[in-house]
């Protein structure tokens, strides 16, 4: 495979992409601009994954990873993957991908090295490819990267804590204060945007990010969630459980279910059922014209029937409502239970439960 490369070395090879990547802005683009940087990515991306006939050299690859870092090539295809045609973007997709996962046997650090430069030198990087979501062009290829990376709980910190700065720069790994409220201007806070109104493949590759982003690190995101709760959930149950899209709000009741019942957000599912007007919320949800909306608003609904320290402000609504509910939980998608055990037997629970409840609020223990 090493003829391939005789023209250029491996820094050459970064060196020019970097220097090709700005023309890219030039109006109109030259062609030969486009062919020459499409014909260094490839060439990246050849040496960093070989080919059907020939496997990558150690050796190149380890050369050209330092290269691509010390060029700070990253950050440059980071906010230029719009930009680039349809196979270049491809490239971009595979070289980020092959880069985030390289790691030397050398190596002390629990990260690959280009994952410790994007946290600890560059974490623009991450930030601008967050910022892909914002076309169509990059939201997919921009998606995979950021989901590779996300393996990492740093990156994820990178990501929940990013604030904007005077100089434009990103807040440094080591000068976050994990227990800190968010500003909710950070990069973290504009997936509610692109999860609710962008295009539908635009939303549907940002939500899958932003559960990752949510559920992959737990007790990262648990401190989270508790430190920022108000504004996140008011921000939650505004724009995506209330979304004028079919598929966000019931993606949105899922992935809040799935929140709210996993251990390690036990504080958080405690704060979030103590509260009247989530349960009225989860209460429309019923009520609403989708049997699947309906079906994923049940499994929160339940949570809230099922705490046995229910709060004075729940208890008051179930109880002001207890005759229309208990006619109304009976009947509700029965067309699932003869397929769905779990969901009649759950159903049956919560049927009891509003039955034995006193007839006034108590305080709980």
């Amino acid at each position: 495979m090493a003829f391939l490369f005789r023209s250029k070395t491996r820094s050459d090879l970064a060196k020019t992409a970097k220097e090709l990547l700005p023309r890219l802005q030039d109006s109109p683009i030259s062609p030969k601009v486009e062919d020459d940087l499409a014909k260094a990515l490839s060439q990246i991306k050849l040496i960093l994954q070989g080919t059907q006939e020939t496997e990558s050299s150690p050796d190149q690859v380890h050369q050209l990873v330092n290269s691509i870092i010390d060029e700070d090539l990253l950050y440059s295809l980071a906010r230029s993957i719009p930009l680039l045609p349809f196979e270049s973007r491809k490239d971009v997709q595979s070289i980020f991908s092959h880069v985030i996962r390289y790691k030397p046997s050398t190596t002390s650090s629990p990260y690959p090295p280009a994952v410790s430069y994007m946290i600890n030198a560059k974490p623009e990087v991450l930030i601008e490819l967050c910022k892909g979501y914002e076309q169509r062009e990059s939201a997919m290829p921009c998606g995979v990267i950021l989901r590779e990376a996300l393996r990492h709980e740093d990156v994820a910190v990178t990501i929940l804590y990013d604030q904007p700065s005077k100089d434009g720069r990103s807040i440094n790994i080591e000068d976050i204060d994990l227990n800190a409220k968010q500003s909710g201007e950070g990069v973290f806070w504009r997936f509610f945007d692109w999860v609710d109104r962008g295009a539908f493949e635009i939303s549907t590759d940002a939500f899958t990010t932003f559960r990752e982003l949510l559920t992959k690190h737990k007790r990262i995101v648990a401190n989270y969630l508790m430190v920022n709760f108000d504004m996140f959930f008011a921000k939650y149950n505004k724009t995506l459980m209330q979304s004028n899209s079919y598929v966000t709000k019931r993606q949105s009741i899922k992935l809040l279910g799935e929140i709210l019942l996993d251990r390690a957000n036990y504080n958080v599912m405690n704060v979030y059922v103590d509260r009247g007007e989530h349960l009225k919320l989860c209460m429309n949800l019923l009520k609403d014209d989708r049997k699947m909306v309906q079906y994923e608003g049940f499994h929160v609904f339940k949570v809230f029937v099922a705490n046995p320290k229910k709060s004075i402000a729940v208890q008051k609504i179930l109880i002001n409502n207890r005759e229309r509910l208990l006619k109304f939980l009976p009947v509700f998608l029965e067309d699932r239970e003869d397929d769905d055990e779990q969901f009649k037997d759950e159903k049956s629970f919560l049927i009891r439960q509003i039955k034995l409840m006193p007839p006034v609020p108590v305080e709980p223990a």
